[in-house]
């Protein structure tokens, strides 16, 4: 059913492409179809191709093939290339603006017969099958005048080259060799030439856009440092600028698609660095967050998606990871972004979408995630109930919230509401059932074990329970894969599973009494929920990890523990300290409990390999958040940062381990806000 549906997906795409392609080409020869002062003529179609290429990848890497994963990954690319040479046509006009400002040569018109002639570069071309004489590799020729008149013009600079290329804006430009040899002529800091305005001719140096004023004011200095060229168009949808609603469209759709790109490529975790070399070009957060802020302005179906991105990347991939920079609310600070967790924008962002689409289940989401970035898990979780008590009519928002509400339910510990909720993610959703599963299968674990010795029928009910849906868990792994590899938390749930049975067999107990450390609070690890928990949920999980060890029926086997065990209980322990700002006990705890103990111990059969590397992650946050530590705890800020960023090195080089992308997305985010904070404080803005 589910491959009927990928093929089905994929013809309607390949259809979309086509047909994109089609009105591409026509576009740039049919003289009267829409000509914009920004983009070159088509762009409108070269735009829905890019989405169509977008979303076919997609669907290429949802289809469990290598190949077609490949495939995805070069749809990605032609995608990433067209929807970068847009942008670069509006960087072109607002370089045009701002010499329009600076010398007050074009006029408004002039500009807007140059914008006609501007291309994308050649990016366009593999979408025009037969190359005419008005598109050559995808490019419109300029007009015939233009070129008399750009001929003209550079021959009376002096002696020139004697051909004119046919992009007068290509990144590959042509210079112009003139006579510079003058005798008897005084230097000049700046060009003293001179224009003829109105009719008279004037000295280039004193014309300005403000000629007026500046003639009553003669002593006034020049600008210095005049920016000939804005990086971002960051007009509102009210500007004269977006009076077309084609522009508008095009606009907000490529800054959502190569904001969104942009975006996530600047996530693959170092264990899927290779899948750059395969793209071809790199991420970058920054400039991906700004295109993605901007297409929100639009209240179209691309500015409600790009507001969907970005509530979605600051509530899940900024909450999911430890090492941000500084939040900024404020759009006058592009030094730093708009990386780490800017609330009030985020906030007003929510608020400007529940008014456009009141409607919509999926800002109550949203807005059941803020709850839980600001700690506030059970006004989250309160929402999230209310929520799924109204279907949607979109299977896949009824998913999202379930799967939301199951995870809320284990952070808060109400692991009856947690296992209730997982087993309705496997109705409403196709994957993950393993982890679903074993969840479920997790929280009736704990159950079992906080139910007083005296109530045997309701530790046998759970005992029952756990074991049925733990049991579940390995026999629906495999059934989904992505590049023809098994999920990651597949493999990890199989693994528990067999080590599980192992220790069963060897102590001679029932397979849950055979469970090692609280697997719902490793579970919390991976999610990152001690992030989201207050100070009374964060002693609940430091009271659920004490059975293990504080727990007296279980002291002797205890004693008897691996190494590995131990060590899964101090990265455990070590994270729930660190999110109480016990930073002393934290470190002590990891370097007793993993730091000082063998790789050698930590690795290979049935053991949990993914403590070391974890370990040394957690020092790493620790050092970042002792930064700001009144007292510096002995060392001023400088050498935190640089502590931690040799941590984090070491887990980025670490090599393969269970979970390792998980991880390596906090690593990736980690990696970049170091990046961004040694930079910051080169230019002088921290």
């Amino acid at each position: 059913m589910l491959e009927t549906q990928h093929c089905i997906a994929s013809e309607r795409l390949a259809d979309a492409e086509t047909t994109a392609s089609a009105d591409h080409r026509k576009a740039q020869r049919d003289t009267h179809a829409h000509r914009s002062a920004i983009y070159p003529p088509g762009s409108e179609y070269a735009l829905c191709h890019a989405e169509s290429q977008l979303m076919s990848a997609v669907v290429s890497l949802l289809n469990e093939s290598l190949t077609e994963s490949i495939r995805g990954f070069y749809k990605l690319r032609k995608a990433f290339v067209t929807l970068d040479g847009i942008l670069d046509a509006e960087n072109k006009y607002m370089r045009g603006l701002s010499k329009q400002t600076v010398n007050g040569w074009a006029s408004a018109e002039s500009l807007r017969s140059n914008r006609s002639a501007w291309s994308l570069n050649g990016v366009l071309g593999d979408l025009a099958n037969e190359p005419t004489a008005a598109n050559q590799q995808g490019r419109p020729l300029l007009d015939t005048v233009q070129q008399n008149e750009a001929t003209a013009a550079v021959k009376h600079l002096g002696n020139t080259s004697t051909q004119i290329p046919a992009d007068n804006d290509s990144d590959d430009e042509t210079f112009y060799d003139v006579d510079e040899t003058h005798e008897n002529m005084a230097k000049t800091e700046t060009y003293a030439g001179h224009v003829e305005i109105d009719g008279v001719t004037r000295s280039l140096a004193m014309t300005s856009p403000d000629d007026d004023r500046r003639s009553n004011s003669p002593d006034l200095p020049l600008p210095k440092n005049i920016p000939l060229e804005r990086q971002f168009l960051d007009h509102d949808p009210e500007s004269d600028i977006f009076s077309n609603p084609i522009d508008v469209f095009i606009h907000s759709g490529a800054n959502l698609c190569f904001g969104l790109l942009l975006v996530m490529i600047s996530m693959i975790p170092p264990a899927f660095s290779k899948l750059l070399f395969i793209i071809g070009f790199h991420g970058d957060r920054d400039r991906g967050l700004r295109l993605l802020w901007q297409a929100s302005k639009f209240h179209n179906v691309n500015g409600a998606f790009a507001g969907l991105c970005l509530l979605g990347f600051y509530h899940a991939v900024v909450g999911f990871a430890d090492i941000l920079p500084e939040p900024s609310n404020s759009e006058n600070e592009p030094e730093k972004g708009f990386q780490g967790y800017p609330k009030e924008r985020c906030e007003a962002l929510l608020q400007d979408m529940r008014s456009r689409h009141p409607k919509s289940q999926l800002w109550r989401l949203e807005e059941a995630r803020m709850e839980a970035m600001n700690r506030r898990l059970d006004t989250a979780l309160s929402i999230l109930e209310s929520s799924t008590k109204q279907k949607s009519p979109l299977k896949q928002v009824e998913a999202l919230n379930m799967f939301e509400k199951s995870l809320n339910a284990m952070y808060v510990h109400n692991y009856s509401l947690c296992a209730e909720s997982f087993i309705k993610c496997v109705k409403l959703n196709n994957w993950s059932h393993a982890l679903y599963y074993y969840i479920a299968g997790a929280a009736h674990v704990e159950m079992y074990r906080q139910c007083p010795t005296s109530d045997k029928k309701a530790k046998e009910e759970h005992m029952e329970k756990a074991t049925e849906y733990l049991r579940l868990a390995p026999k629906n792994a495999g059934k989904k894969k992505i590049m023809a590899r098994q999920l990651p938390f597949d493999v990890f749930v199989t693994r528990k599973i067999r080590k599980w049975d192992a220790r069963a067999k060897e102590r001679g107990v029932s397979f849950v009494d055979a469970v090692g450390v609280s697997p719902v609070e490793e579970m919390i690890f991976f999610w990152n929920g001690y992030k989201r928990m207050d100070e009374k949920q964060l002693e609940k999980s430091l009271e659920c990890l004490r059975w293990s060890d504080g727990n007296a029926a279980n002291k002797g086997l205890w004693d008897k523990e691996e190494k590995d065990e131990r060590a899964v209980l101090a990265v455990l322990r070590a994270a729930t300290l660190r999110g109480l700002s016990r930073w002393d006990d934290a470190v002590k705890i990891l370097k007793e409990g993993v730091l000082g103990v063998d790789r050698g111990e930590l690795k290979g059969g049935l053991r949990d390999d993914w403590t070391a590397p974890c370990a040394h992650y957690e020092m790493g946050v620790v050092c970042w958040m002792r930064k700001k530590e009144r007292g510096g705890g002995g060392k001023n800020e400088g050498e935190w940062v640089k502590e931690c960023e040799g941590w984090i090195e070491k887990t980025a080089k670490w090599e393969s381990y269970e979970l390792d992308a998980r991880v390596g997305l906090k690593v990736a985010t980690a990696q970049d806000t170091l990046k961004k904070y040694w930079e910051a404080k080169k230019s002088g803005y921290e």
